[in-house]
């Protein structure tokens, strides 16, 4: 049995993929070599059912047996968070009271796109956080350009005052290196609890976001082993190697984060490492071109190139 998230949790929280197959049914065996490449890559855990991993697109069966799939492969090895938002506060918790008892390592809950002032999204979350209960540890995901809800520092920092199940933010607002250096700046001071901060956006970012203060990553770069590295040797307090491996992957990681095709993309990379044994994507949902196609795969060749002359010896957490 895996330990809960915590406010100590640092390095790499993949966010999964859910597979499909061609005609979009679950692939519940890519899903086990899925699990099998993460753990692979070395990666601290992995949260399931998030935006990119199409949540919103699954049945409440599917996204149970997806769930429990996930977590049985993972057999305890590293925490698995469960994304568990819905518009329906009853449904959400009783999912994540569900995905707890099936073994999850704590639940993410992103605001509904309702939330319209700082009071209310306070008052949503504090109510969520209530609902969960003090044994169910919660990542709240802090992502504007997707749920259109714009959460100040002063809310979070209420939030984590009055929330003792807060002990993570998924930090992906954009621009908001200024955000992580307050919230941070805020348990330096001894003014709030200090979470565990793992940024989004891709990865596009991290290497400045670890250094303003961020304790890792919850992305889903189709290149996971990436993301561990870099955060790896900041932890060593090599910097500069972090952000050395980072270059090298930065033409990549630029390309697969584009708006709107990024998911496509994503699994496309995936299914070109073998990893998946579909790219489909559920609609609503973006299509590849060929010119797509063709630019990426130019970009995949130029990365294996510089990796098979990189003097920098990857290495993957032990």
């Amino acid at each position: 049995m895996t330990r809960l998230i915590s406010a100590d949790d640092k390095g790499v929280y993949i966010i999964a993929a859910t597979p499909f197959e061609d005609d979009g049914t679950v692939d519940l065996n890519s899903i086990d070599r899925l699990v099998d490449f993460y753990l692979d890559c070395g990666v601290t855990g992995m949260t399931i059912l998030g935006m990119m991993g199409e949540a919103s697109k699954l049945s409440e069966e599917e996204s149970r047996a997806v769930t429990k799939r996930f977590l049985g492969r993972v057999g305890g090895k590293v925490p698995v968070i469960v994304g568990v938002s819905n518009p329906g506060t009853d449904s959400l918790l009783r999912f994540a009271m569900d995905s707890m008892e099936a073994g999850a390592a704590g639940v993410m809950v992103a605001p509904i796109s309702t939330l319209r002032t700082e009071d209310q999204t306070f008052r949503y979350f504090a109510g969520i956080c209530e609902g969960l209960g003090s044994s169910v540890p919660m990542a709240l995901q802090d992502f504007p350009l997707a749920t259109l809800v714009h959460i100040s520092v002063d809310t979070i920092n209420k939030l984590i005052d009055a929330c003792p199940q807060l002990v993570m933010l998924k930090h992906e607002d954009c621009p908001g290196f200024n955000k992580l250096s307050s919230l941070r700046r805020g348990s330096l001071e001894g003014k709030h609890r200090r979470i565990s901060i793992l940024v989004g956006n891709g990865g596009l970012y991290l290497p400045q976001e670890l250094a303003r203060g961020a304790d890792g990553a919850m992305t889903g770069f189709g290149y996971p082993e990436m993301l561990v590295e870099v955060i790896r040797r900041f932890a060593l307090g090599d910097p500069t190697g972090g952000e050395d491996v980072f270059d090298i992957y930065l033409p990549l990681l630029r390309y697969e984060a584009q708006p709107g095709i990024g998911l496509a993309l994503r699994k496309r990379i995936l299914y070109r490492r073998g990893v998946i044994k579909s790219d489909f994507v559920r609609s609503p949902g973006p299509k590849l071109s060929r010119d797509d196609l063709n630019e990426l795969e130019k970009l995949i060749q130029r990365l294996e190139r510089r990796l098979a002359d990189n003097p920098l010896r990857l290495e993957k957490i032990a």
